[in-house]
């Protein structure tokens, strides 16, 4: 029939069914001959409840599967970093992308795909077509790019939700309407494409704009009424970034197409066609299902013997919505649940508490899962009333059991050894249930098994996990708890809602436990995750809740003289100026710089201007005027001291925890790519050191009475492993005759004997020693040094003339990571380099971190290994780990003990490779101590 008024069209979007069922399904199922078909089993299954579906509706009159085909579409050649971050292809799904193309042509359905245009673009097309020519049209995907096309006649169908998407669903998801949708995405950009956007603007503000001011261009054009500075000079600054993002976000609907709607028309399937490429497939159960459908003779499949293992028949997806939630409010549910525990041998557990810090929060409650799409959630602290002041209600709301009772009833189960606990960022659920008397363990972590195999490629949050791997978009917690000033705790909300949600976030760790435990064994990283990972959940976590003992005087008085000592610079300032001024207004100090002292740059340039025609006074720029003048250097140490103030001297004392008299750091394991911890809340590994005033705040950091604080750092680790990875004789035989190497490094490039050595020329060296770590530039080092451009370029030449090694490492790195956009550590741990073939200001950055990663990464490695190792080793000696700091350990030791403790933490650190990595250099670690830790360091 000819495509008009009264028909309907329905088009699926092939490549989101393809990967939702690969990651949803076994990824070992294959066929007799040992070919990967578990994509294409799951595909099948979707077609054929689809075909089921479309059967029982009886309405559509046309329908088409569209793919993409291909990676380079005209994006890329508007952007060639557009889908750089995407990661490759995996190698058991490539083969099976043309089985799934066969696969919709066995079902008889059309099935299209278009060189150099993604398949968005083409249904935007066909979307257009089928509405000018008066029919309806229904898109089945959850694509939030597809929801631009959605109006009159056009609406979105979530397959796996069976949720429908309409104008108000559009609102929902982006604050705007569909026809505001591009406007929003161009702003906010997009991480998984690679769409930059306005760096700093989000969805929710972007929303907010478009809806005041109608359209991108109109706001981009008006950008000067933005009254918030910051986000007025992002909009100003970016417009031709912004305007570009539109492009590649805005679909194509005016394709020239090499078919008709009517092309699309719906058709039975051929059951040999079908049943013959099932019967290829192996797929025993799905022909039999289909064949009795079609009232003929299902094939007969021939048991094959399998080259590696029986081919598995794919196990079909359980969709979200149509999961069981469960309330659990009496004993006989819970003990119910202990029971499915005990049988499974498994659960995924998450708790839900009255906010983040795991040392002062309270539990609220607990939700487990053993079984894809069932789950529970026991409630045990909620209120039964929200309100405020006089109407507050804190009495407990109905249908919970006594905490103690479901505590001391589930403890044998989550401290049994023989159960594997299974948690998404597990040692957060770990500390609180701590604070509550139980130990867990053993314990696995999804988001620590995303971040072995995907480091350098997206986050590991569990909402980005389910979202990129489930084809799930979590409940957001904001629709419980609120936001702003109306924001609420957990204790608050609702049981009926909480057990949504909680429940869901057991399902979904369960599900990408499921699809991510077995992959580590595919992508290489077991090791990484069991040795590295997994292991060091127990161990921050106990040095999290030990905490650092901080002395609030100490920090009171420093604070203080802090404030002092700006208000002598602001005197000197003032008179270096020639007048008061806003000494924090960038602005104001650029017009007396530049405009009333006159100052030039060093390499004389002109002072650089921002959009709205400010001078830049970074400090890179201070720091090139502070040679020719006293202003800048003293607005330098006032800007020191002023972050000194706030950021630690201040803040440290709103983090001491009334109860312990301690600082209580949270690492986050999964942070950097590299393997490095990251410490916040506070961050106790950004204090400074190269200054006065930044050494003294470790003098706040104090041990109790009757014990001291040790300190164990590596030194120069990094250079060690350089040394090894580089293969450089030179510094090699350096460190292993103990030799200062900064000094040796400088008789080798100078000429300069040891024994003849000045203090200016070792420092010269050691500059270019850590620099070249991190790929500085002559700029960069002649900036460090306040030496001509020229005389700091000629001396990293100099060093890789002398150690023509470390030159070969660079390029053979950068080399590999173009090949396999990725580079390892000693250690097996993988870091994905997704823009190491970018051009333009990316590409310089990329190849830095390339060339570091394996080098930090390494370093990184080792320092874990240590951890790991250090708490069996220090039993029976009377001291306890606090505190990681790049490449240092800081331990509480009782005062007798310190001798002993230096001892065996020193052999644990410079052992930590033994056996799996043999350096060519040996590892050495200084070690102090003292009543605080600038004393121990």
């Amino acid at each position: 029939m000819a495509f008009g008024k009264g028909c309907h069209l329905h088009l699926i979007d092939g490549s989101a069914y393809i990967f939702r069922a690969y990651h949803a399904l076994p990824p070992l199922t294959r066929k007799s001959d040992g070919l990967p078909i578990g994509a294409v089993s799951g595909f099948c299954n979707m077609l054929q409840r689809y075909v089921e579906g479309n059967n029982a509706a009886g309405d559509v009159t046309h329908v088409a599967v569209i793919f993409d085909k291909g990676s380079h579409t005209f994006r890329n050649d508007l952007y060639d970093l557009y889908k750089a971050n995407r990661e490759a292809m995996p190698e058991d799904l490539r083969p099976q992308i043309p089985l799934t193309r066969a696969a919709t042509e066995a079902f008889n359905i059309a099935c299209k795909e278009i060189e150099g245009f993604e398949a968005d673009d083409i249904m935007a097309t066909l979307a257009h077509m089928a509405r000018d020519a008066g029919g309806q049209v229904t898109i089945l995907s959850s694509d939030k790019d597809l929801m631009q096309l959605v109006g009159d006649g056009v609406e979105m169908l979530d397959p796996m939700k069976n949720k429908r998407i309409d104008r108000d669903g559009v609102i929902e998801k982006f604050g705007v309407g569909p026809e505001g949708v591009v406007d929003v995405q161009a702003l906010a950009g997009d991480s998984v494409d690679n769409v930059p956007g306005a760096p700093g603007i989000g969805i929710k503000t972007a929303a907010l704009l478009i809806n005041e001011f109608g359209s991108l261009e109109e706001l981009l054009d008006r950008a000067e009424e933005i009254k918030q500075p910051k986000r007025r000079q992002t909009l100003i600054d970016n417009r031709d970034q912004i305007l570009l993002s539109k492009r590649l976000v805005q679909l194509d609907c005016h394709m020239e197409l090499p078919f008709t709607l009517d092309d699309l028309e719906v058709q039975d399937p051929d059951p040999d066609k079908l049943l013959g490429f099932l019967a290829e497939m192996e797929f025993r159960t799905l022909s039999k299902r289909i064949a009795d459908q079609m009232g003929v003779a299902a094939p007969v499949i021939e048991d094959k013997p399998a080259p590696d293992a029986a081919p598995e028949e794919a196990v079909e997806e359980i969709p979200f919505d149509t999961s069981k939630y469960e309330w659990v409010r009496d004993r006989a549910a819970l003990d119910a649940w202990i029971a499915r525990i005990k049988a499974r041998g498994y659960v995924a557990i998450d708790t839900e508490t009255t906010g983040l810090n795991e040392m002062t929060v309270d539990l609220v409650g607990i939700s487990l899962c053993v079984t894809a799409g069932e789950a529970c959630y026991i409630p045990l602290a909620h209120k039964a009333s929200g309100g405020e002041g006089l109407f507050a209600d804190d009495a407990p709301a109905e249908g919970q059991l006594p905490m103690d009772e479901v505590l001391d009833a589930l403890r044998p189960v989550l401290t049994d050894p023989a159960i594997l606990k299974i948690g998404q960022n597990m040692k957060y659920d770990a500390k609180i249930l701590s604070r509550y008397g139980i130990e867990v363990a053993p314990i696995d972590d999804t988001m620590l098994m995303s971040y072995a195999m995907h480091a350098g490629i997206h986050g590991h949050g569990m909402d980005l996990l389910s979202e990129r791997y489930l084809g799930h978009a979590p409940i957001p917690i904001k629709d419980l708890l609120g936001s702003g000033k109306s924001m609420i705790t957990f204790d608050l909300v609702p049981i009926e809602k909480a057990v949504e949600y909680a429940a869901e976030d057991a399902d979904i760790t369960l599900r990408l436990w499921e699809l991510l435990k077995p992959q580590l064994h595919r992508k290489r990283v077991t090791r990484v995750y069991e040795g590295l990972e997994r292991p060091l959940v127990p161990v921050l976590k106990r040095m999290e809740m030990a905490g650092i003992k901080v002395d609030r005087d100490t920090l009171s008085r420093m604070s203080n003289a802090f404030a002092q000592k700006m208000a002598g610079l602001e005197h000197e300032i003032t008179e270096q100026a020639g007048r008061e001024f806003n000494i924090g207004s960038p602005k104001q100090l650029g017009e007396i710089l530049f405009d009333e002292l006159s100052l030039t740059l060093p390499d004389g340039k002109a002072p650089k201007k921002t959009k709205t025609g400010a001078y830049g006074t970074g400090a890179d720029v201070l720091e090139d005027l502070a040679t020719v003048h006293e202003l800048p250097r003293l607005i330098l140490d006032w800007r020191q001291l002023s972050k000194l103030k706030s950021t630690y001297t201040d803040a440290l004392q709103e983090h001491i925890n009334p109860e312990t008299g301690r600082v209580h750091t949270s690492y986050s394991i999964a942070g950097a790519n590299t393997g490095r911890l990251a410490s916040t809340d506070p961050n106790l590994q950004n204090i400074p050191v190269r200054s006065e005033e930044g050494r003294r705040i470790r003098e706040a950091f104090v041990a109790p009475e009757g014990r001291r604080i040790v300190s164990l750092d590596y030194s120069q680790i990094e250079l060690r492993i350089l040394a090894h990875i580089a293969d450089i004789d030179a510094l090699k035989q350096a460190f292993r005759e103990g030799q200062d190497i900064h000094a040796a490094t400088a008789s080798e490039m100078f000429g300069v004997p040891l024994d003849q050595m000045t203090s200016d020329v070792r420092r010269q060296a050691k500059a270019i020693n850590f620099g070249v770590i991190y790929g500085i530039s002559g700029f960069g080092l002649a900036r460090n040094l306040r030496i001509p451009r020229a005389e700091a370029q000629g001396f990293i030449d100099r060093y890789f003339e002398r150690f023509p090694g470390i030159k070969d490492y660079m390029d053979d790195t950068v080399a590999f990571a173009k090949e396999h956009d990725r580079v390892e550590t000693l250690f097996g741990r993988v870091i994905h380099t997704p823009e190491i073939n970018a051009k333009g200001p990316h590409a310089g950055f990329a190849r830095r971190a390339a060339i570091n990663a394996p080098i930090q990464g390494t370093a990184a490695d080792i320092i874990r290994r240590a951890m790991i190792r250090m708490d069996d080793a220090i039993q029976g000696i009377d001291a306890r780990m606090l505190l990681q700091v790049h490449d240092e350990l800081i331990f509480e030791v009782a005062e007798d003990a310190v001798d002993p403790l230096i001892a065996t933490a020193r052999e644990v650190m410079e052992s930590a490779c033994d056996p799996i990595v043999k350096l060519d250099v040996p590892l050495v670690v200084d070690a102090g101590q003292g009543a605080n830790w600038a004393e121990a360091h």
